[in-house]
Order: C-alpha cells, then structure tokens, then sequence
C-alpha cells in the first residue's frame, strides 16, 4: 500500500468520526484513557479525541521530544499547584496563607450604597436582610433587585 493510498484511508476513517453515534465515541474514549469521558462533554470534543487517536496510532503520535516537554511542564504545573496548596509562595518562604473567607455582617448593621444615582440601605436582621421593608434571604437577592442583574451581593456592597 503506498503512501498515498494510507493517507487517504486515514482521511476515511478521520471523516468517518463524525458519523459514529456518541456511545460508541465514548466508548473509544474510555479505550483511549482509561476513565469515562468527563460529565457534559461535548460531541465535538469526543470526535476530536477519537481522530486524534486514530492518526496517533496510524502515524507514531507525539514525538519524543514533544512528550518530554509536556512531562517537564506539567511537573511544573503540579509543584506550583502543590506549594500553593500547603501555603509558599514563589519563593518558596513558609508563610501561613491569610483566610479570605469573612464571616457574614452581623444583626444590626446597617449597609449603604447608591447606585444609579439612589442611595440604598440595607438592615441586617436576625431574620434575614431587610430592604425596602421587605425581607431578603440573601445580600446577592437584594443586590438583584437594585441592579436587574445577578451580581455578587458582598461584593456589591463593598464586603
């Protein structure tokens, strides 16, 4: 078989992907990695990963020197992500990570903000966050109402 002939077996089989019903795309996923193709993925991502396969194993894949350098980074990638996790930083200085998460206003404070020119004032209670004399389960609710849109309650008021 000439290489002709091989190159335009493989465009077949490559164009053929598209025609495959998705159980058997992820079927050829689970083949190619072991584990069950990630929940929500799409057809698309399938079909690229099963003619990546199909020309990987008709014409050798990466080279040796590709997958030495993909090794090398995520090597990289992992040691940072590690030292992250257990707090250092690029220079590698053992410093406690400062917690960003704070706790919620208490029952009393009184929040202010204008927006659009109006000036708008939130009551914490204990039994939720009162506005316009009516009570919100949460910042971002009221923040809803005064925007139109979903945005960050704290954020939008400055916590």
């Amino acid at each position: 078989m000439s290489v002709m002939q091989t190159d335009a077996k493989l465009e077949r089989q490559v164009a053929a992907v598209g025609d495959l019903p998705r159980e058997k795309l992820a079927a050829l996923w689970l083949k190619a990695y072991g584990c069950p193709p990630p929940k929500g993925i799409t057809r698309a991502s399938l079909e690229r990963s099963a003619a990546w396969h199909l020309q990987a194993k008709r014409l050798g894949g990466l080279s040796a020197h590709a997958r030495r350098i993909i090794r090398q980074h995520v090597k990289q990638k992992e040691a940072k992500r590690d030292d992250a996790a257990v707090g250092l930083g690029p220079g590698h200085a053992a410093t406690a990570v400062a917690s960003t998460i704070k706790p919620p206003p208490l029952p009393g404070t009184r929040l202010m903000r204008e927006w659009n020119g109006r000036m708008h004032i939130v009551d914490i209670t204990e039994d939720g966050i009162l506005f316009d004399g009516k009570l919100y389960r949460s910042l971002t609710a009221v923040t809803k109402r005064i925007t139109g849109a979903h945005w960050s309650g704290p954020r939008f008021f400055g916590l």
